[in-house]
């Protein structure tokens, strides 16, 4: 009961973190909103508004994000300071409350001004909680269509949505790097881990979800349009918790980094989830700060019927027999998209 009470007086005083003044934009956050190497330094200037972060970025380091090169030189003067270690995690649970300062006051003018989000077919979205979001995921970049969704979704029905992310996005090296430790989970990420996604399931959650996995960003440029296999997890997650599948179509993201194509050696060798090659590449290796940036694009989300998960009782006596159902079920599903993007496309 006492472990009980101080838990509950850190998660009150964290939440309260949040009801302070708001973060204000000042000239120079204008400008590294529209100057592509600052947007890592608004996403670090917002947390350090809010958190104590003596591990993290200073004046000096922000501006070398802002000339070619300077971010290498940026990071060992960092690592030097820090005593030639890594930054220190200081909060690794999730907090909706700084997910909706975020959302409200960074995700806002990006989402609204530059990628000109907007939600269609709004009459299909459900009451129903929990709820899992399956939607079509490109790009091969920082993942801003699951970001902007779930800005807007916020928007429409004040949802708080949680993304289900691969284990590089909490624990890659370069992430460290780049962003607060623990700014991922803190925003809302889910371990693609089963013993995650279950502890987030208690709280009636909405959790967003890409049944291609990766292979979904890294398809290249060439398959912009073409949904890869999808993975029969998210049918078995739906069955298990008997939560519905809400199928939602993305068109938009596929030129969030335009005439890209994967370099599988080289991605392998980096242990990254995917590893572009484009005309902009060379812009990143002069402003690696540029890795949270997107180019600018119109993403439009398309909300699709309710998909209600129910095998047949005689489809759950064999498991391999249970097995193919849910295969079919998830292919099934992938043509049924797929043949709404081809739609969609010709518009």
């Amino acid at each position: 009961m006492i472990n009980q009470n101080q838990e509950n007086i850190i998660n009150s005083s964290i939440e309260d973190t949040y009801t302070t003044e708001g973060y204000k934009f000042s000239w120079f956050d204008w400008f590294c909103l529209w100057y592509p190497p600052g947007w890592l330094i608004l996403f670090n200037r917002h947390w350090q508004h809010y958190h104590s972060d003596p591990d993290g970025w200073n004046w000096l380091e922000y501006i070398l994000f802002l000339i070619p090169c300077g971010f290498y030189l940026a990071i060992f003067i960092r690592w030097l300071r820090l005593g030639c270690r890594i930054p220190r995690q200081e909060i690794s649970e999730f907090v909706p409350s700084y997910q909706q300062v975020f959302s409200k006051e960074i995700l806002a003018p990006i989402v609204e001004k530059y990628f000109h989000g907007e939600l269609y077919q709004i009459e299909n979205l459900p009451n129903t909680k929990p709820l899992l979001l399956a939607m079509n995921h490109a790009g091969m970049c920082f993942p801003w269509d699951f970001l902007s969704l779930c800005y807007l979704l916020g928007q429409e029905r004040d949802w708080i949505v949680r993304t289900l992310a691969g284990v590089s996005l909490f624990d890659h090296a370069w992430m460290v790097w780049w962003l607060p430790p623990g700014w991922s989970k803190v925003l809302g990420g889910v371990r693609a881990e089963l013993d995650e996604f279950t502890t987030a399931l208690q709280d009636n959650t909405i959790i967003l979800y890409a049944p291609e996995g990766l292979r979904g960003p890294r398809k290249g440029w060439q398959k912009r349009y073409q949904l890869e296999k999808f993975d029969i997890s998210f049918i078995q997650l739906s069955q298990r918790f008997q939560i519905p599948v809400l199928p939602v179509i993305c068109i938009g993201n596929e030129n969030l980094h335009p005439w890209t194509t994967n370099l599988h050696k080289l991605q392998k060798l980096f242990k990254l989830p995917f590893l572009p090659l484009s005309p902009l590449i060379l812009v990143f290796i002069l402003f690696p700060s540029m890795g949270v940036w997107a180019a600018k694009s119109h993403l439009r989300y398309f909300i699709q019927s309710l998909e209600i998960i129910n095998l047949q009782q005689n489809d759950q006596n064999l498991s391999d027999n249970k097995r193919v159902v849910i295969y079919q079920r998830a292919q099934a599903l992938r043509e049924k998209m797929q043949n709404q993007i081809n739609k969609l496309i010709k518009k």
